[in-house]
């Protein structure tokens, strides 16, 4: 669906659906009694009778008026508060697009971006509506026999009463479709099954990628050179399958030639059973989900790539399969990193943090201003957050917050836990030098603890997604496509760095 924005007398534009915020008691603002009065007092009688009572969210439909251009004319509620906040705002899109769908119309006008949000000038609401709408259209029916009807509704236009803000809407509308194709491709990648989405497939899609926008440069290094580097944690995750591991590497040159690039590392276990520590059946079918952290970072170089900012950004996505087999790691075994340092692997459901740990002494060699890995980590996060906030841990604190800063205005926040060194006794190995799992206390702190001690060269964040990058249960489930935005928007903050 296209996404624009217009300028114009709000009277005097056509479309088949006008949509306009009514605030509870069925106050109208200064762009409703304009329109009321260029239809004779029509809208405010209408308002009178009491059929909407401005609670947000509410809709009412209405004909088109006298006086007005519009085909139809949707009201929506937006409560008793003069100045909304980012939820209630996606609330409103929501309930707006809902009603939509339903209807025969094939374009509509919005002026919800006229609203007064907090922290958000015209651009941020443009952004925060166009994404709203465009994520809340995603359909995933690839395997279904019978599709989803295709919808009617092919356009909408975001209404700007002020012509000096125009540039900005527009702006805000381009960055959200750019985000939003993002996160629909992470969120068809987390959608597919194990046995069509393996290691191999990720690089496939990689390279596709890569033919689909030239500024993207795409290298794939198999088993045999992930050996020949000395990474054994990474293989002892992967030697228990039939599918062999895939270590991606996509480059994006934005900016100059020597700038040092921002690294983005992603988990990409494509399915995780849990090894020898075999996981429970139940729900095991979600384990699907396991490489969302290495669709994020496809997603964000897609929507980097649509955005062409002037930065440099290197993306490492970490793909294996964690099977039980006879060649499968157990638990006990010890294991040399690609660091030198060694491990004893006392839980092999602790995969992540192994492919990751030696995907991260890789990225050493790219010399970056600031290394993030994105990873479905631990369940731990769960029960510590829930599923509205990614965590967050790193070394540098002046990293961590920008990325707190990208995600409150993203939409797509995290929250910061420790990483006091206290915690990293928990790792301690009486046969290597350190331990996979920390036991049963603060789990996702000590996952956390363990990835530091292999980015110690550089700036590092580590968010675990395992939370926010899907919806567990029921018909509801599937990827989210978190957290594409919040990678976005640290990108287009250090983009616009560069620009100053």
């Amino acid at each position: 669906m296209l996404i624009n924005a217009k300028h114009a007398d709000i009277g005097k534009i056509k479309t088949a659906c006008l949509v306009l915020s009514v605030a509870e008691g069925g106050k109208l603002d200064a762009l409703g009694k304009a329109l009321d009065a260029a239809c004779q007092g029509a809208l405010s009688k209408l308002l009178k009778r009491g059929d909407l009572a401005g609670k947000p969210g509410q809709t009412l439909l209405l004909p088109g008026l006298e006086g007005c251009k519009a085909e139809r004319l949707l009201l929506v509620g937006t409560g008793k508060e003069k100045t909304l906040n980012d939820r209630t705002l996606r609330k409103l899109a929501s309930s707006v697009l809902a009603v939509l769908k339903t209807l025969g119309a094939k374009d509509a006008l919005i002026t919800l971006g006229e609203l007064t949000v907090s922290g958000r000038d015209s651009y941020g609401k443009a952004r925060l509506i166009s994404e709203t709408l465009l994520q809340s259209l995603y359909v995933f029916d690839r395997f279904k026999s019978s599709k989803a009807d295709a919808p009617t509704l092919k356009q909408i236009t975001l209404f700007c009463a002020d012509k000096a803000e125009l540039a900005a809407v527009e702006r805000g509308v381009a960055h959200a479709q750019a985000i939003a194709h993002g996160a629909a491709f992470t969120r068809d990648l987390g959608n597919l099954p194990g046995n069509l989405c393996h290691p191999t497939f990720m690089a496939e899609q990689a390279l596709q990628l890569g033919k689909d926008f030239p500024s993207l440069k795409i290298e794939v290094l198999t088993e045999k050179e992930l050996k020949k580097l000395g990474m054994g944690a990474f293989m002892a995750v992967a030697q228990g399958s039939e599918q062999p591991p895939r270590l991606v590497v996509m480059h994006y040159q934005g900016g100059k030639k020597d700038d040092a690039p921002y690294a983005l590392v992603g988990k990409g276990i494509t399915f995780d059973t849990g090894g020898i520590s075999l996981k429970p059946g139940a729900a095991m079918d979600e384990m699907k989900y396991d490489m969302c952290g290495a669709a994020s970072v496809l997603g964000t170089f897609r929507a980097l790539a649509e955005l062409e900012l002037p930065i440099n950004v290197v993306g490492l996505l970490a793909c294996a399969e964690n099977m039980p087999s006879g060649h499968a790691t157990r638990p006990g075994d010890i294991v040399t990193s690609m660091s030198g340092q060694t491990v004893e692997i006392l839980n092999t459901d602790a995969e992540g943090r192994l492919v990751l740990c030696d995907t991260l002494t890789y990225a050493e060699r790219f010399k970056p201003k600031a290394v993030i890995d994105i990873a479905t980590l631990t369940g731990a996060c769960i029960v510590a957050l829930g599923s509205n906030v990614s965590g967050l841990m790193g070394n540098n604190d002046g990293l961590v917050k920008q990325i707190l800063k990208a995600g409150e205005f993203a939409d797509d926040r995290a929250w910061q836990l420790p990483l006091f060194e206290e915690y990293q006794e928990q790792l301690d190995s009486p046969f290597a030098d350190m331990a996979n799992i920390g036991g049963p206390k603060a789990g996702t702190i000590t996952a956390g603890c363990f990835l530091a001690r292999y980015t110690k060269a550089y700036h590092w964040a580590h968010l675990d997604i395992a939370g926010t990058a899907w919806v567990s249960g029921g018909k509801d489930k599937g990827a989210t496509g978190r957290p594409v935005p919040m990678l976005t928007q640290y990108l287009l903050d250090r983009a616009a760095e560069a620009k100053a």
